[in-house]
Formats: C-alpha cells, structure tokens, sequence
C-alpha cells in the first residue's frame, strides 16, 4: 500500500475554511472520516453543534487500552494585517508550509492521522489506537468537553498525544486557564452632575489596581513556573457624558496543575472586595502534567532522542489543550504534547509550518504506534 503524505494532507486540511467562530468544521472533519474508515477504522461523528463536527476513530483488537492521539481543526481568525499569501492555499515556499492552521495544529492531526492509516494492518492486531478530532478548542475546548459530556463515548485510552506546535519536542505538561470577568455596577446620571450617580468605571479602576498587585501565595512549579494573572480587556460606560453604571474588566489567569480554581475565585472575590458586583466564568481549564519518570514517558523521550539528536528533558507548554477535558476524562493518563507546529506561529499573520517536522511528526508517531503494540 502506497505511503499517506503528511504534507499533502496538511495542505488539504489547510484548505478548508474551518475559522472559530463559526468553525464549520463539519467538511474537513468528514475529509478525515472518510480517509480513516476506508483504512478500516471504526469512525463516529459527533456534532457540538451544528456543522461543529468532532471525529473519533478507533482500530484495535479491543484487548488492553489503545493509545490516544488528539488534535482539533478550527482555527483562530486572520487578524487584521494582510497575508502576504493565501490563508487557505496550502502552498510551500521554501520548505514551509503556509495557510492559517498549518501550524496550529492541522500539520499535526495529519501527520497521526497519516502514520496510523499506513500502519492499520498491525494497529488492527493488538491494543490499537483511539483518534480524537475536534471542534472548537480555540474557544474553550468546546468540542473535547461535549464528548467527555457522553456517558462512555470514548472509552478507555493508556496514554495520550496531544498533536498541538512543540517543534517536535515532547512537554509533558501545560498550565491551566481561568478567564474570568469582573463586573462592577453603579449609577447612571448625566455627565455634567456626577455627583447624582456611582460610577462603575471608577470601581473597576480600583479593581484593576488591586490585581495588579494580587499574589496567589501557591509554590513555584519546578517546570512551569508560577501562576500568572493578566487584565486583557476593560469596558466600560455608553457615551462620554453619562456617568456610567456597568463596567466588564477581563481577566486571564493561568494556573499551575493541581491548582484549585475555586480557591482562586475565591482569593479574587476577596482581593476585589465591594467594588466587584459579580464575576463571571468564561473559560475554566485545568493543567496538567505527567511526571517525566513514569515509564511511557520515558519511552517518548527514547523515541524523540533518537529524532532529534539529544536527550529530551522535562519542559512544559504554557498555552492550553484539550487534554484539560480528556486527561481527567481518561483517569488522569500519561500525556505528551507533542507537534510538528511552532507555538511561536500560531495565531500569527502568515502562519506556516516547516514541511520537514510534518513528516519527522509523522515518523515519531508512527514509532509511538509501534512501541505501544509491542513493548
């Protein structure tokens, strides 16, 4: 049977306007179905909502838990600059792959999608492998956290890739993401007579002020660091002479795995004190991590040594994943992060991804595949 292309694959996925929102993933996510099922997969589809496709695919012999390889199709909007190539073309200058997605992170669902197709006949004769493509991680993990809502939808899994950019170095971690919005109320009056109302945009003030100062008091993780708070957005008031009676500041915070959100909420609502009128939970995501000593992960490393020439040793991402809903999904596994995309690029004018990593992904997960039928 002749090889699946990584590369050109990438390109085909590239070339589906899958932007969230709305994300319209439903033709690109089919694409994937259907090249997976004619290779014998059992494919299910899975709609968040509608046209928010997400795929699950499995091939194995059903004794003991296959690995699980994740990765997810929307993409972030272009942004305001111009392209210098077309966002959905898929072409390759020099070696690079460009096209929004390509490196975050349609280059690396092709390359596990790619490597399990050309090993199906030895996946079908043992543990195999558990495919999960979603919808809508650029906005929260939609798509991961509907099929976790599914009483056993997913079944069982060992162990964990998450395809999302590392250049091919493996993380075994990432932190988590609470964004929260802070909203203060007051009392609307005309401009030239402040004095009949309450200003909200002043009682937000005073709340930007105290988070900037706020520490959380948690230890410093040994890989990634500590937990960190922004003030993103602040909006507040309805023309320049009201007083205004509403004011949204937001915040992003990112956590340390194994911190409790509810703890942090709390610490908010009490450094934020009468001025915060109610807060709001936009996205709630926890981190995780995988100690670099368990015995998975340090065939990972062997494999990934081999690839890259060196020794891997314990880093950590600091963006989010869908491994927030499915590593505690699955009982809290073994998971790696590992992609052929840069993290630097992602979300970037002109986005790319170098071909050479597309098919050096592909080549780790397929040894992946390997080490986990045959130990």
């Amino acid at each position: 049977m002749a090889s699946t292309d990584p590369v050109a694959l990438t390109q085909a996925l590239v070339r589906y306007k899958t932007v969230n929102p709305p994300g319209e993933e439903h033709d690109c996510a089919h694409h994937l179905g259907e090249m997976l099922a004619a290779a014998g997969f059992t494919v299910d589809y899975h709609e968040a909502d509608e046209r928010r496709t997400n795929v699950v695919a499995r091939l194995g012999n059903g004794e003991g838990k296959p690995l699980c390889f994740t990765g997810h199709i929307d993409t972030v909007p272009l942004g305001a600059r111009p392209w210098r190539v077309d966002p959905f073309g898929g072409e390759i200058i020099d070696g690079k792959l460009y096209g929004r997605g390509a490196t975050d992170m349609k280059a690396g669902v092709a390359a596990f999608v790619s490597a399990a197709i050309d090993q199906a006949d030895v996946l079908a004769k043992g543990p195999g492998v558990v495919m999960v493509i979603t919808s809508g991680e650029e906005t929260g993990c939609e798509g991961a956290f509907h099929l976790t809502a599914q009483a056993d939808l997913l079944g069982e899994a060992g162990a964990m890739v998450v395809a999302e950019p590392t250049r091919n170095y493996p993380l075994i971690g990432h932190k988590g993401a609470l964004w929260l919005s802070a909203i203060s109320h007051g009392v609307t009056a005309h401009g030239s007579t402040p004095e009949h109302g309450d200003n909200a945009i002043y009682k937000a003030a005073r709340m930007v002020g105290a988070l900037e100062c706020l520490e959380f008091g948690r230890p410093v993780h040994g890989v990634l660091g500590r937990d960190t708070l922004n003030v993103g957005t602040i909006a507040g008031g309805m023309n320049m002479n009201s007083v205004p009676d509403v004011c949204r500041v937001g915040i992003d915070i990112r956590t340390m795995p194994g911190a409790s959100h509810v703890d942090v909420r709390q610490k908010l609502e009490s450094c934020l004190g009468a001025d915060l009128a109610k807060l709001e939970i936009l996205i709630d995501l926890e981190g995780v991590w995988t100690d670099p000593g368990e015995p998975w992960i340090v065939d990972v490393y062997a494999v990934m040594a081999d690839l890259l020439g060196e020794p891997p040793t314990p880093r950590g991402a600091a963006f989010f994943t869908d491994a927030s809903a499915l590593t505690p999904y699955y009982g809290g596994i073994p998971t790696i992060v590992l992609g052929p995309g840069e993290a630097a690029l992602a979300h970037q004018t002109d986005e790319y991804c170098c071909v050479d990593r597309i098919t050096q992904a592909k080549t780790a997960y397929g040894a992946l595949m390997q080490r986990w039928i045959s130990p």
